[in-house]
């Protein structure tokens, strides 16, 4: 299915490409954030208007926080099986063309548009427009939008924001550039809303989600002079407290936030799988040590599948993080 790798595509080779495709599959990533969807409902929006043909690929149902995205509602694992054989597949935000999950049918290298801006993107596409710099994937696709001379409108402006914001922790983290709050502006003045976005996002928690996170503190450990927070949630915590692995989601932020941390980590092993997230103060670069063990993501953000009994995954995590330098 895939063969070797081009190099990074420009903006306007995208953008012809764009014009050309009569139609379009946007692919989301398993266990969806709001950049890997929004990204790809912006980008949908916009090619919509163009006259396209947009369908819209995601393995796992679209979260409960990210349901207000407009167009989510059409966000499906079915693939129309009357799609032109020339439509194109656009993947956002995956540094790796698996990470869209096991339901995705064949296609071919030519079929494929990468969008990214992860640090080490296998550049598995015809074309790859990963930009590295960016604070999201859609921020990203914001040059294509500007090139493709899309009019901005509220449903374009709001999958954009959703974003940033998901992206930047609400403005929290180091890659909340002045770049970034200028185009939020933007958006902002273009109808996105802030206050809703950060509602559904960040505020909004269920009881069962608050019962759990007692729980993963509760299981808190601390390695490495302080300096390392760990914890872990399994199937019999989300069926004690009633949770499902949505309500683990910015967990591991919580860790990181302790006194003194300079490194997290959060274990999730669920549905026989093991998931690890890593979070860092600008430090250590847990995006190398996630590559280690097969994963990637950012500087300060990453995470990986681990292979393996809990304890061993205790174990060779922390190896990977002391190999960065924790």
């Amino acid at each position: 299915m895939i063969e070797s790798s081009p190099g990074i595509s420009t903006t306007a080779q995208v953008v012809e490409e764009l014009r050309a495709r009569p139609a379009f599959v946007m692919v989301s990533h398993v266990k969806p954030d709001g950049d890997t969807l929004g990204a790809g409902l912006a980008l949908g929006l916009a090619l919509k208007k163009l006259g396209k043909r947009v369908h819209y690929f995601q393995q796992d149902p679209v979260p409960r926080n990210l349901r207000f995205l407009p167009d989510s509602e059409f966000v499906s694992r079915a693939i129309p099986p009357d799609l032109p054989p020339n439509a194109l597949y656009v993947f956002c935000d995956m540094s790796d063309w698996r990470r869209a999950g096991e339901f995705l049918p064949p296609m071919t290298r030519e079929n494929m548009l990468d969008i990214d801006h992860h640090l080490g993107n296998s550049l598995f596409g015809k074309l790859n427009y990963v930009l590295e710099k960016e604070c999201s994937t859609g921020t990203a696709v914001m040059h294509l939008l500007r090139e493709l001379k899309v009019p901005m409108d509220r449903d374009i402006a709001t999958c954009i924001l959703t974003t940033i914001m998901t992206d930047t922790g609400g403005f929290m983290h180091s890659n909340a550039s002045p770049e970034a709050l200028e185009l939020a502006a933007e958006l902002m003045r273009a109808g996105a809303n802030k206050e809703e976005i950060t509602e559904e996002i960040f505020l909004k928690k269920r009881v069962a989600a608050t019962k759990l996170l007692g729980r993963i503190i509760d299981a808190m450990k601390f390695g490495h002079d302080n300096r390392y927070c760990y914890s872990y949630v399994n199937d019999a915590m989300l069926a004690q407290t009633g949770a499902d692995g949505e309500d683990t989601e910015d967990t591991v932020n919580v860790l990181r936030g302790q006194d003194g941390v300079e490194v997290a980590a959060l274990f999730k092993a669920i549905e026989g799988e093991i998931r690890v997230s890593l979070r860092s103060n600008g430090r250590v670069n847990v995006q190398a040590a996630a590559k280690r063990l097969g994963g990637g993501g950012h500087f300060r953000a990453s995470g990986l599948t681990f292979v393996g009994p809990l304890d061993r995954a205790f174990v060779e995590v922390d190896a990977a993080l002391v190999a960065e330098g924790l």
